[in-house]
């Protein structure tokens, strides 16, 4: 099993985070009691800036959540599109050559889901087989990886391919001032990822037909495990209301992340043979800097390990299911291990839960 490639897709309005800053400082008015409190949570997000589905004015207009979702379908659509071809080409891969879509988010619902969509759009073959996910939130990029290779590894002559799109600037709350939705409107933006994942069986393309030759494809799949924290369901997700997505953030996150992590990652890499010292590639989850900064501490990182994380976080900001994808897509594009290295892709989120995977590049 490998990944192939990795490719992602963002509107058009990137701003600034002080220019973010103003904005939504305005666009909660009165309402903001302390607004000193909200510029010192931005300023402690780590994030440079983001990319937005809508300019910023059209965010201060009233919309209900149908009107809103309806949004999120037509941009999800778009930028899903975008960031599948994106993959494919570097792939040297058709549409009509993949068994399976997983299709992950969770800012937004559709019925047909995207995946439906994309095949009509997309001329993708009418009998591939789709698989949309919904609730995994910030894990689903890497849970998404993890079915994939489920998947071809059952059909090992299949490709399948992984999109996750969100869209986190269509959940913003008006009448929500709780510090956990300050945080989530400054640490959140929005973009789609799409990854490739072949089985070990299958056909493919000439090296010379590849975009810098097969060995430009990313690493192979080796193993991956699930982890369910019990007990754990009211530290991050979303309470749904008529008014849409109102975001559930505990700050005892970080703690758990601290405390579970590297025992997890540990018992996981042990079943395969390895010790944690045997991985030198990490591709994780850009959660933000305490997250980070936790999952550094629980992995006994030194400095400079996680920096595409950092990096994607700075640039783009947490971007849910989708941010461990764009953090693979920049190692593979611009801090490629040596051949033969062990590296581990992970991410956590609501259940709560994590999700590992070992590769070798």
């Amino acid at each position: 099993m490998q990944i192939l490639s990795a490719a992602s897709a963002f509107p058009k309005y990137y701003y600034s985070q002080d220019v973010l800053c103003s904005a939504l400082e305005e666009y909660w008015g009165d309402k903001l009691e302390n607004p000193a409190l909200m510029r010192r949570l931005q300023r402690h997000t780590g994030v440079e800036g983001r990319y937005l589905s809508l300019p910023l004015h059209a965010y201060t207009k009233p919309a209900k959540w149908g009107e809103t979702n309806n949004l999120w379908i037509q941009t999800a659509t778009e930028l899903g599109k975008q960031a599948v071809c994106r993959a494919l080409n570097q792939a040297g891969i058709s549409p009509r050559d993949l068994g399976a879509i997983f299709f992950a988010s969770v800012t937004g619902i559709s019925s047909p889901s995207i995946d439906a969509l994309l095949i009509n759009r997309m001329g993708l073959s009418p009998n591939i087989r789709r698989i949309p996910m919904f609730g995994l939130g910030c894990v689903a990029g890497a849970a998404g990886i993890s079915r994939a290779a489920d998947y071809v590894k059952a059909y090992p002559s299949q490709l399948a391919v992984l999109l996750a799109v969100e869209l986190c600037s269509l959940t913003w709350q008006r009448e929500d001032l709780s510090v956990a939705n300050l945080v989530s409107a400054g640490l959140f933006g929005d973009g789609a990822a799409a990854v490739i994942v072949a089985g070990a069986d299958c056909d493919l393309p000439a090296a010379d037909v590849v975009s810098g030759g097969l060995e430009a494809a990313g690493p192979k799949i080796l193993a991956t495990r699930s982890v369910f924290y019990p007990e754990t369901e009211e530290m991050m997700g979303w309470a749904i209301s008529e008014k849409g997505f109102r975001i559930i953030l505990s700050r005892e996150v970080p703690n758990l992340v601290r405390q579970r992590l590297g025992g997890d990652v540990d018992a996981f890499l042990s079943e395969a043979g390895y010790l944690r010292r045997d991985i030198r590639s990490w591709v994780l989850h850009a959660g933000g800097p305490k997250v980070l900064g936790e999952t550094q501490a629980s992995l006994g990182l030194e400095d400079g390990q996680l920096d595409a994380s950092w990096d994607c976080l700075r640039k783009t900001g947490n971007l849910s299911s989708a941010s461990v994808l764009l953090v693979l897509e920049e190692v593979m594009k611009s801090r490629r291990p040596e051949p033969g290295t062990l590296g581990l892709l992970a991410a956590m989120g609501p259940g709560f839960c994590s999700e590992l995977v070992l590769l070798r590049w």
